[in-house]
Formats: C-alpha cells, sequence, structure tokens
C-alpha cells in the first residue's frame, strides 16, 4: 500500500498565505575587496609601441630592453597551455620549450605578453636567429631554442588586469615569473635609469634599443603612446617588389628592391645588397621566382638587370638614414617577416 507523503515540518506559506523569505544577507565589509572572476578572452590584441627618436624624461616612465624576436601572448589555462601570435594564430606547436615552461608556472589562467627570441653567444636577442630556429619564413620546424620574455600580465587566476596600473600588473607578474631566472620563460625587467643614458648604453652593447612604458597606464591595445620604443639603429618592415641579379653569378640576389606605404599605395624606397649569405639568398631567391611578373609594381627607376615580384614577401631592415630623396642609407637585410606576425609595413606618410 503506498504511503501518503510525509507532512512538511513547516508550512511553506504562512498564515497569510504568503512566501517565506530567506534569513538577510550580512552587509560586505568594505574594507574587503570585491573581487568577481572575470571571463578569460579569448584573445587579447596587444598593446604596440610608438617610435620615438628620445627617450621621454618624465619620472612616470620606467624602461626595459628592446626585444627582437616575435610578439607572443602565453595563455594558461585548466585545460592546457596556448601560444598565440600577434595576429591570433595558434602557434604552440612551434614553440615546444616555453609551453613546458608555462604549464610549469604557479597559476591555474593566466595571460602573459611577451616576445619570443633566441640569444646570440653574448646574450642578445638575433632575429635572424630564431627565424632558423623555426625554419625560415612558412617553415614548419618546432623550436628547440626560443625563449619567452615576459614583460606583461594581462589576466591572472580569474580577473582581468588591463584596467590596473602597470606597476600593478609588474608586481603581479613578477610574482609569477620571478626576476633572475634562468628558463625558457624569464622576465624582462625594468631598468631604473636615465633614458638617455639607458639608451646609450644599449647601444653600445649593440642592441636594438629600449622600451619606455607609464608607470600608471592601464593596458590599451593599439598603438596609442602608452609604450614607446626608441632605437639605437633604425630597422623596419618593407616590402619586397624585386631583386637584381648578381653580376657573377647567375643564382642567388644582387640587391633586393624595397617599398614602403605612403598612404595606400606603395613606394619605392631603394634596395639592400647585404646582410644575406649564400644559403639564406638562395631561399629567398626560390621564394621570389614564384612571384614574378612582367611589369613592377612600382616605379623602382630604370633597372638593367632587374626582376620584378609581386609584393607578397616583407623583409625586415635594419638602416642607419634616409637620403634627402627618400631612400635607404646603410641598408641591411636582416629577415623576412612572417604573416602571422601581423606586421605593419613602413608607413612613409609625414616621415620623409
Amino acid at each position: 500500500m503506498t504511503k501518503p507523503p510525509r507532512k512538511p515540518s513547516k508550512p511553506l506559506l504562512g498564515e497569510a498565505e504568503a512566501p517565506r523569505r530567506s534569513r538577510p544577507r550580512r552587509r560586505r565589509d568594505p574594507a574587503q575587496p570585491n573581487l568577481p572572476l572575470d571571463p578569460m578572452p579569448a584573445r587579447i590584441e596587444p598593446c604596440l609601441a610608438l617610435l620615438r627618436a628620445k627617450p621621454p624624461k618624465d619620472d612616470n616612465w620606467v624602461f626595459e630592453i628592446k626585444w627582437d624576436g616575435y610578439r607572443l601572448a602565453v595563455h594558461i589555462e585548466p585545460r592546457g597551455v596556448r601560444i598565440l601570435t600577434r595576429s591570433g594564430l595558434d602557434w604552440t606547436h612551434r614553440f615546444p620549450l616555453i609551453e613546458a615552461a608555462a604549464k610549469a608556472l604557479p597559476a591555474s589562467t593566466a595571460i602573459v605578453d611577451g616576445e619570443a627570441v633566441v640569444l646570440d653567444q653574448r646574450g642578445r636577442s638575433d632575429f635572424g636567429l630564431l627565424q632558423v630556429s623555426l625554419g625560415g619564413r612558412g617553415g614548419k620546424k618546432r623550436s628547440s631554442n626560443a625563449m619567452f620574455m615576459a614583460f606583461d600580465l594581462l589576466y591572472f587566476d580569474g580577473h582581468d588586469l588591463r584596467n590596473s596600473e602597470l606597476e600593478v600588473r609588474r608586481h603581479l607578474l613578477e610574482d609569477l615569473v620571478p626576476a633572475g631566472g634562468e628558463g625558457d620563460i624569464r622576465l624582462s625587467e625594468e631598468i631604473e635609469a636615465d633614458g638617455d643614458q639607458l639608451l646609450a648604453s644599449a647601444c653600445e652593447h649593440r642592441l636594438e634599443g629600449i622600451i619606455a612604458k607609464r608607470r600608471d597606464a592601464p593596458y590599451r591595445s593599439g598603438r596609442l603612446g602608452d609604450w614607446v620604443k626608441i632605437k639605437c639603429v633604425q630597422s623596419d618592415s618593407f616590402v619586397i617588389v624585386g631583386y637584381e641579379r648578381p653580376t657573377v653569378a647567375r643564382a642567388g640576389i644582387g640587391r633586393l628592391l624595397l617599398a614602403a606605404r605612403k598612404g595606400k599605395k606603395l613606394v619605392y624606397v631603394g634596395g639592400v645588397g647585404t646582410g644575406f649569405n649564400e644559403r639564406s639568398a638562395a631561399e629567398l631567391r626560390e621564394q621570389m621566382d614564384r612571384l614574378i611578373i612582367a611589369k613592377p609594381a612600382v616605379d623602382t627607376g630604370r633597372k638593367r638587370n632587374a626582376v620584378f615580384v609581386r609584393p607578397g614577401l616583407v623583409a625586415e631592415i635594419e638602416y642607419r638614414a634616409w637620403t634627402h630623396d627618400g631612400k635607404l642609407r646603410h641598408a641591411s637585410y636582416k629577415g623576412l617577416r612572417e604573416t602571422q606576425d601581423d606586421v605593419a609595413i613602413f608607413d612613409l606618410s609625414g616621415q620623409v
């Protein structure tokens, strides 16, 4: 025989048929922080540095060494680690050492901003060595020696830090990645120094330059002036629009022909004939020969021995200055930029 349902010990409704209310919550102590958890962003557009001729003088700026590599964001999540390029592509498989080091960091969730680099024998970051470690432009190799220089913390253990001042973010980053480490993720340390003196020292040691960042600035995506870069030697990205054959051999390259942006157009800015060895010149020639076109994409002037290519390759070029007619002086080829790096082509507008 089925038993009748047991009567509740307390009626659900009072005598006035009004619903019972739960006990009021105790008011929050205003001295205690109110820290709701923030959803973790799938991707954050990076903060980019504006180019300046001289370091800022204001005491509200801090300095770091400028690293010459690939900008990356390391995402640490409960399901694993993701390593994203500047344009948002997943390159976790290309950096196994950085991935392993990220898994060992004491954080359940984090987004760390920084740069993948390969150091030379003197401890300087070398973009060419990084490219070699990845198999060159378009290569598929897994780098066996790239490390990650961490310089900002954007998300940490459930909290979005982008609205926090740089000093707050750096304090948390230094707890996560202590200074002086020797692992595959290292802290890009802030340097308390006069900007002019630090730049002179960086140039003396043949580094690329320095970065200055506002202490009180939040993390804002884009090139808005919260970060500025000051270079020892100019280094920018230019489009390859052709090449001149070498005079003594059929293979290889005599000079690369380069172009920059000027508004929506490309403008010829001269050539570069140094910086590549026999192997890199042969690999570059092979890639350019797939892009040969009959007529030049830009006006390069009269070139007797030139081959013109579709402007699809972007080269990183080091140079000392500009000529009066807008050509690069003392230029040297450093390597090809990956399309995945979402690199900005140098824009002549207001520059030359």
